[in-house]
Formats: C-alpha cells, structure tokens, sequence
C-alpha cells in the first residue's frame, strides 16, 4: 500500500513519517522457560498534530485459519524525535508491570534503541532489566526485533516480526 506523508504533519516527526499507520503480520520469539513461540502482531503509530507519535502494539497467539485467537503482550507509548540530532525517545508501559525509557538514532528508514531505564513493579510478569530493539523499513515492511535481558537471562533475542502496511 503505498504511503503519502500527510500535509499537515508536525516537521519534527519527518524522520519518523514512514512508520505512520497501521500495520500487521506474524513475527516469532523465545524465551528460556517457553522456548520458540510464533504470534500475530499489530502495530499502529498514530499523530495528532504534536511533536511526537503514539505508539501501540498487541501481540497474540493464532488460530489455524490466522486469526487473533488470545492476547500475549501489549504495549503502548509515545515516540519523540529529535529532527536536528537524528535521536530518538521512546516512552512505554506493559500491562505486565513495567515501564521503560528507550534512547536511540535514527538512520533513514532504520532505528536502533536501547533502554535507558526499566521500572518494574512488585509483582511484574517477567523480571525484565533491559533490551535492544531495531525497527526498520525493508520492501515497504515494518520489521522489528525486541532483545531482551531479565535478572534470570543476559540479553538474548525475545521476538521479532515482519508487518505489512494495511
């Protein structure tokens, strides 16, 4: 689907424009405890005029036809570039009891992250201290990789998707 930048967007976010929009597919992971797993992903970055995009994303497992069959994780945030330094902030939160700062650069159609600070609460899912991701734009898709470290695990890939536009 082709993509048109909107007339009206804020020029700060220029440098993240190609991720504006919904979009969905299947991506794979693994954890230590669960092994390899594969899921549906939909991710939607979203501006209201301001400096900065929302962000949310829903994983979950699959019916045989590929359908949503039962939610994994969600998140949701705010992404704010910096249009002068090529920098990027990441704000986001997860219902299974963390919130995390994300700092990284923008290259083109390629972001990298890493967390600058994780907070978790008392009774948190999963003990998760930190991670990389990679977000980029190949043959017009959106893939993404989450890196993932724990108080139990080092940094290892968790999951990653390929997402169309739609």
């Amino acid at each position: 689907m082709p993509f048109q930048i909107p007339d009206d967007l804020n020029r700060d976010l220029m440098p993240l424009a190609w991720m504006i929009g919904h979009w969905e597919g299947e991506g794979h992971g693994n954890t230590p405890d669960d092994g390899e797993f594969s899921f549906g992903c939909q991710v939607d970055f979203t501006d209201n005029g301001g400096d900065y995009l929302h962000y949310i994303c829903q994983t979950f497992t699959m019916n045989p036809d590929g359908t949503p069959a039962a939610p994994l994780r969600m998140e949701t945030g705010f992404w704010r570039p910096n249009v002068d330094t090529r920098k990027v902030d990441v704000l986001m939160a997860a219902p299974e009891g963390w919130a995390e700062v994300w700092t990284g650069n923008i290259d083109g159609a390629k972001i990298e992250l890493v967390t600058d600070a994780v907070a978790r609460t008392e009774e948190a899912l999963v003990p998760y201290t930190g991670g990389q991701r990679l977000y980029g734009q190949v043959e017009g898709d959106l893939l993404w990789t989450f890196d993932r470290a724990t108080v139990d695990a080092p940094l290892q890939p968790y999951m990653w998707a390929r997402l169309k536009r739609s």
